[in-house]
């Protein structure tokens, strides 16, 4: 199978739907992976984007990456095998030096195991699972609802309707965002959400880094009392003094690594934040990290370092993701009910039932599952020319 063409589109992507909430400035690339397999008279296509939370990449896409695979035509080979198409991107990089060419690499992986799960007529769990010899039944994947995004207006009022769409929905765990307000402020957003979803441990905080060291410690010790399911990127992702200093004096979890983009920054992490194996938990992000090649990387190099894999709650909230816990048998997956559309969520027809989901079983990541996904996805097709 030999990749034809790749398609690059740089979107918007807001927090909510909601217009009166800040867009946070965000966007992301999508990609299309254009194959010369046929199938049903149309030829396989992958479809892979940034994931959620930094920026588009269609600069490296375009004029680094993207090239790379398009002139290799036997990059992917046959049967079609990602990690060789991966190879070929990363020929003659350097090391160091991450920033985020890790994910312009991470977006055009997802795309490319889309393509060959499809070619090989597989949900991508499937796929996954038989390119690393580890084919298993598996069980529903252990989810829970990202967003708590601080609202404009009646803040209050308006988090606790949307925990309480979590919980009927089937969430039974949920996140919520700290740090951009008082922390008396704050405290009062983690008792509506804990009083609706019936305790501190099915509830995580992120902080999206936003205290310094003095601010950590007060944080750190005035949550203390709630006994959160995790308190999360507490501040600048590169202070692992004060990362290690909140540790050392906040008993219950902490969740790092949404922004180490490599095996290399996630084991200093580990090493220097002296994070607790027997509780703390690893975000790193798939699409953001080089990919699924470079993920496997981080997951082998934590366990050789005494970390369990289900310490791992890969950052994301969408579909790719939830098909890596599901094929690798990690800790569960984010999910992003209404926030970052169309991109966070499941299929259209999927159910979350007691804090569980499964993926689809469609071919591939499934993208086709989320009508509005499909249709942006479609458009790009169409402006091509497909």
């Amino acid at each position: 199978m030999k990749i034809k063409r790749i398609l690059e589109r740089t979107v918007p992507i807001s927090r909510y739907a909601d217009p009166s909430i800040p867009s946070g400035g965000l966007d992301t690339s999508i990609v299309a992976v254009v194959t010369d397999r046929i199938v049903d008279g149309a030829p396989i296509v992958g479809y892979g984007f940034a994931s959620i939370g930094r920026f588009g990449q269609g600069g490296l896409i375009r004029e680094r990456f993207a090239p790379r695979l398009l002139a290799a035509p036997d990059c992917l080979g046959d049967p079609p095998d990602p990690f060789r198409a991966w190879r070929v991107m990363m020929t003659g990089e350097k090391p160091g030096g991450h920033g985020e060419r890790s994910v312009a690499v991470g977006t055009l992986d997802m795309a490319i195991w889309d393509a060959c799960a499809k070619a090989a007529g597989l949900p991508l769990y499937r796929c996954i699972q038989r390119h690393l010899d580890r084919e298993s039944e598996i069980e529903s994947v252990p989810v829970y609802a990202g967003g708590g995004y601080y609202f404009p207006e009646d803040d209050g009022a308006r988090l606790r309707d949307e925990m309480q769409m979590f919980a009927a929905n089937g969430f039974t765990h949920a996140k919520i965002k700290i740090g951009g307000k008082a922390i008396a402020e704050d405290v009062r957003r983690i008792e509506t959400a804990m009083d609706v979803l019936g305790g501190g441990d099915c509830l995580a905080v992120d902080a999206i880094y936003s205290y310094d060291h003095d601010e950590a410690l007060a944080a750190a010790d005035e949550i203390e009392q709630f006994g959160l399911w995790w308190f999360e990127d507490i501040c600048d992702p590169l202070d692992f003094e004060t990362i290690a200093a909140v540790i050392e004096r906040y008993r219950s979890a902490v969740a790092v690594g949404e922004a180490q983009f490599s095996i290399p920054d996630a084991r200093n992490l580990i090493r220097y934040s002296r994070l607790r194996p027997d509780r703390d938990i690893l975000l790193f992000d798939i699409a953001h990290s080089y990919g699924l090649p470079e993920y496997l990387g981080i997951l082998r190099m934590a366990e050789a370092l005494g970390w369990d894999r289900k310490s791992f709650f890969p950052h994301g909230g969408h579909l790719f993701t939830l098909h890596a816990v599901a094929a690798l048998g990690l800790g569960g997956a984010e999910i992003n009910p209404h926030n970052f559309q169309p991109f966070g969520g499941l299929t259209d027809d999927a159910r979350v039932v007691d804090g569980h989901a499964l993926p689809p079983e469609l071919p591939g990541i499934g993208f086709e599952g989320r009508t509005a996904l499909a249709d942006l996805f479609h458009d790009l097709l169409k402006e091509a020319g497909r």
